[in-house]
């Protein structure tokens, strides 16, 4: 995702951004392996997790498609999943969604716009 790159490209607007990334699996993705995922992208990037009926209100809400696939053998398995990249306003409503392959020059340009 271009997200991390686009933050740099905001300068001195960054700051009024706080990019959000949600778990589909909180079964395995503990709190503790999601501070260490997102420390990958940004240090400014907050992981979320949270009970498995809430995150499917989440999934709901914003339309997220999740699908278990099991593994062969034992229980294991891995969660087919969309993904997507929202803004959000201030008060917390929808304001965009960025396109797979967007680039990040393109990203920061859309977000300038709503700040």
């Amino acid at each position: 995702q271009p997200l991390p790159d686009a933050i740099p490209l905001l300068a001195d607007k960054a700051a009024q951004v706080q990019p959000l990334f949600v778990s589909v699996d909180p079964r395995r993705d503990t709190p503790k392996q999601l501070n260490a995922y997102a420390a990958n992208f940004t240090p400014r990037l907050t992981a979320l997790t949270g009970a498995p009926e809430e995150l499917r209100k989440v999934e709901r809400a914003y339309r997220i498609y999740v699908g278990k696939v099991p593994e062969s053998g034992g229980d294991d398995y891995l969660l087919d999943h969309s993904a997507a990249v929202y803004l959000m306003g201030r008060d917390g409503r929808y304001l965009t969604q960025f396109p797979s392959g967007l680039s990040a020059k393109a990203m920061a340009a859309s977000v300038e716009r709503y700040l």
